[in-house]
Formats: structure tokens, sequence, C-alpha cells
């Protein structure tokens, strides 16, 4: 997504951060604008958590330039750190507080918090407010993380792994909570794993593998053009056929008009096919998207 340089939210150019002899990430480059939602994907260990941690101020970079909201994070102050809200894939106990004591006891940590009753609302937790939070399922739970994350009125959430071992339905009800926040304008970075929770939840993917970026498009774009054309598979004398195609229909005709043939089929390739895809052509030379 194009836009000025007052636009930009996340500002990252040659991202490098090294361990002692081992390199995590090496010349990570991008940038989120003002109200994109993004995905970050990639596999275990490819430096995603390396990655959100330095943007989020947790971890310094070893060589690059960062920018979040403006700032280089790892010098950045209260203020700054008050327009960043965090939902991290583990957070700590409070489970004697009640919902409404906790939203309020954070509030207050806040320049211009959000209203917590009515966040607590936006949250779905109305019924829940007068319930301790060791009394609340794991969706419940999740959902006052959220409601930590987003307390002080961000102008950045980072959401790490949100749904993990959630079931189908709490995941759905949680995308409807995200859905909501990303329509009040706030800038979401989010790390998942479900290819499906990205496609509901971002304008677009960057993936990182072994501490690069492979790609970073549209998800309906990932992987390029010919990603998404369909497969036309077939089997006849001469043997075993695929061809891709923006046209399967002429693909298909054609190949009745010939006869003898079987196993005819037509597919086209899911988004977790070319999320896959992506990878496996890093790891064999290919290039980025």
């Amino acid at each position: 997504m194009l836009g000025t340089m007052d636009d930009a939210h996340v500002e990252v150019a040659g991202l490098t951060k090294r361990y002692g002899d081992k390199t995590a990430i090496s010349g990570v480059s991008f940038r989120i604008d003002a109200g994109e939602s993004v995905a970050l994907l990639g596999p275990n260990g490819a430096g995603k958590t390396t990655t959100i941690e330095i943007l989020e101020g947790f971890r310094r970079a070893t060589a690059g330039r960062v920018r979040v909201l403006g700032c280089d994070p790892d010098r950045a102050g209260p203020t700054w750190r008050a327009r960043v809200g965090i939902v991290l894939q583990q957070t700590g106990t409070f489970d004697e507080a009640t919902v409404g004591e906790l939203l309020r006891q954070f509030a207050a940590y806040y320049p211009a918090p959000r209203d917590v009753a009515e966040l607590i609302e936006a949250v779905g937790l109305t019924a829940q407010a007068g319930t301790r939070i060791s009394r609340l399922s794991g969706g419940q739970r999740r959902r006052v993380d959220v409601a930590l994350g987003v307390i002080g009125n961000p102008s950045i959430l980072f959401l790490d792994e949100p749904t993990t071992g959630f079931d189908p339905e709490a995941r759905r009800e949680f995308w409807a909570l995200i859905r909501a926040i990303r329509s009040r304008g706030t800038t979401i970075l989010l790390t998942t794993h479900y290819l499906d929770e990205a496609a509901e939840l971002s304008d677009r993917a960057i993936v990182i593998a072994a501490g690069t970026v492979l790609a970073d498009s549209p998800l309906a774009q990932l992987g390029g053009p010919d990603a998404h054309k369909p497969h036309v598979r077939w089997t006849d004398p001469s043997g075993d056929h695929l061809e891709i195609t923006a046209d399967p229909g002429a693909v298909v005709t054609a190949i009745h008009a010939r006869g003898n043939y079987s196993d005819l089929s037509v597919t086209t390739p899911s988004l977790e096919q070319t999320y896959l895809d992506v990878i496996d052509r890093a790891r064999t030379g290919g290039v980025r998207q």
C-alpha cells in the first residue's frame, strides 16, 4: 500500500538481528501505513517474533532502521508507549481482580484511555464485568487481553498468535472483535499460523522465512499472478498432464475434443498451498514476489 511518509505507522529498512554468530533476521524491509491490517507469516523459527519484539521496543536491532509511529522503539518514551497496544501470546495473570477492576486499573495508566464500560461492552464481557478473572473461560480471558491491549486507545495494535488453542466458534467471535477494533482506524500487525485468520483480518501479508522477507503483497496476489490460476490435470496415452491456465474451460473443451483421456480434474490452489509454495520456492532458490 503506497502513501506519504506521514502515512507510515511502521517503517523497517535493512533490519538485522544477530545473537552471537547466529543471525535471526537479515535485511528485513517493509512498511505499514496508518489504518492497514497486516499479517506477518512464516514457519517456526522464521524470525517473526524477533521482528515483532524489535518493533515493540523489547529487543534492540543489530543493524538497520526501525520507526514505529515515527519513533525508534528502542529510544521511545512513555508518550510513545501509550500509543502502542500489545496482545501477547501469553499474558500475566490477575486472577483475583474482576474484569471491571482490572480495566479501570489499567485505564489509569494512560493519558486518554477508552471508556471502561464501553470497552467492556465492545469486547462482549458486560455480563462478566463483576466476575473474577479466575472464573472466566479461556476465550473470555483472551477478550480481556484484547481489552487491556486497546484500553489506552492505541494508534497501532500488535497481536501475537491471538487465537492459538481456540475452538472454531471462539476464533470467529474473536475475529469479529478484531474487525470492530480495525473499523476504528487502528493499525494492526498480526502474527498467526492460520491462513484463514490472515485472510479474515488482514489487507496484506508479509512472509518471512530464514530471517528474510520472501513476499509482501495482498493475500489475493500472494505468490504472483500464476499462483492462483486453475490447475487442469488429466491422463491420456502419452502420460499424466498438468496445465496451469486462466481459461480452464477452453483447456477442458480441447481435451474432450481429442478424447481418450481419464482422471480429468480442475482445481484452484488454496491460500495455504500458495503460501507453502512461496516457502518452498525460497528453499529451492526462487525469487521474492
